[in-house]
């Protein structure tokens, strides 16, 4: 299960991200696929559909914003590495370049058996297949007010409101953050962020005084957990607080209050990353079932759902057991569009060449220090005997180092030019 450096660092390559080759088929007229999302996952799927066919499918790419704000390296915008305005993506590429229709709507009902899928203010579009790549929602506790106790888990004015915080912390100042249970968007994300407030504190001469105490309701840490452990236990010995199996239940915002269910935790900072489910948008279809999460086939991300025929669901909102990641995203989108245009061009996509071609890898960088980095990556392949992807190599740094910390901004880019550009 270990991976070496060099493969870790072919992972992250952006046409590394999924190792299936593209099928070369070509549709006979012009079908129209509809993409519901512009983050990682709904670019590249748009961008793959026009560029893979020869741009003989027709792509609308709908999403409510002029662009997508990147969660990839948002919390650098904490200790102020980082401006939101270097993370926002528009989707300027895709329309001039690939002829990707792109409408600024918000999708609020499908038709499934009618293939059509309504917008807020644009009435119906009908599809040959339809792509939803609405990332996570958010299961919020009852009393929460996130203008007060902000969860920065997805990129914006929140993440602002939360570095704001963090600047004023002061000598004795305890600073609080929550880890929701498992499965949650960016696995090593929470601890990486708990690394950053703990290097911020450090950086203002407030070791001993300031701490941060890390709620987890999961009972160990998630991801890269070698690198996370010394961090707290070592590096940050003195200043973070980690805490398993504890489930947050509600949160009074004015007062700072935490309320579990074996104690409250109050602090003049408090940062909650909720539980995560699917966006209510696929939810309210049907397409989750009793779960949080929608069932898909990986090996074409259709939903699993009779009655959705063409429906496909990638990235964060489906719930084949892979990590719910940027680069992830990224990955299935191509294996999704690979399917898409067999499928329209009447070829199989269970032939066991593709079969055995089918493999997903999601690789990261995680900032520890102001100017040091560790990083993760993780591979999947197709397993015929379970019909799911199953892991089948996993490589972490051995340390963190500021060599990783400046590949990290290179590893982004190339994610980010892949994906929107």
């Amino acid at each position: 299960m270990s991976m070496n450096r060099r493969r870790f660092l072919q992972a992250c390559g952006a046409s590394a991200a999924v190792s299936i080759t593209p099928t070369g088929v070509k549709a006979a007229s012009a079908p129209h696929v509809v993409v519901i999302g512009g983050g990682f996952a709904g670019a590249t799927a748009a961008k793959y559909l026009r560029m893979w066919s020869d741009r003989t499918i027709d792509v609308t790419l709908v999403d409510p914003n002029a662009n997508h704000t990147s969660c990839v390296l948002s919390n650098l915008v904490l200790n102020r590495r980082i401006t939101l305005k270097e993370l926002k993506m528009n989707y300027g590429s895709l329309s001039s370049f690939y002829g990707v229709n792109v409408v600024r709507d918000r999708a609020n009902k499908i038709d499934g058996a009618g293939k059509r899928v309504r917008l807020k203010e644009g009435g119906w579009l009908n599809y040959d297949h339809l792509v939803i790549a609405t990332g996570i929602n958010m299961i919020n506790p009852p009393s929460i007010d996130y203008k007060l106790t902000p969860h920065a888990w997805i990129a914006g004015g929140q993440t602002n409101r939360l570095a704001s915080q963090l600047n004023k912390v002061g000598p004795d100042s305890t600073v609080i953050m929550t880890i929701p249970k498992s499965p949650y968007r960016c696995p090593p994300g929470p601890y990486e962020r708990a690394c950053l407030i703990a290097d911020i504190i450090k950086r203002k001469g407030l070791e001993g005084s300031a701490r941060v105490q890390v709620l987890d309701a999961n009972s160990s840490i998630q991801a890269e957990k070698h690198t996370f452990e010394n961090a707290f236990n070592n590096l940050y010995g003195n200043i973070v607080e980690y805490i398993t199996d504890v489930e947050v239940e509600d949160v009074i915002s004015t007062e700072g209050r935490v309320i579990t269910r074996t104690a409250d935790y109050v602090g003049d900072v408090v940062n909650i990353i909720p539980q995560q489910r699917a966006m209510g948008f696929i939810r309210n279809a049907g397409l989750t079932g009793d779960g949080l999460w929608a069932s898909v086939d990986p090996l074409t991300y259709a939903s699993t759902v009779s009655g959705f025929d063409g429906v496909h669901i990638i990235g964060d909102s489906q719930a084949t057991g892979q990590p719910k990641s940027a680069h992830m995203a990224n990955a299935q989108a191509k294996v999704c569009v690979d399917a898409i245009i067999r499928s329209l061009a009447g070829v199989a996509n269970d032939d066991p060449e593709r079969v055995a071609n089918i493999t997903t890898a999601s690789a990261c960088y995680s900032p520890i220090t102001y100017d040091q980095a560790s990083w993760l990556s993780a591979v999947f392949a197709y397993n015929t005997d379970s019909g799911q992807m199953a892991l089948t190599h996993l490589g972490e740094a051995e340390r963190w180092s500021t060599g990783n910390y400046k590949q990290m901004f290179g590893w982004a880019s190339n994610l980010f030019t892949d994906s929107f550009h």
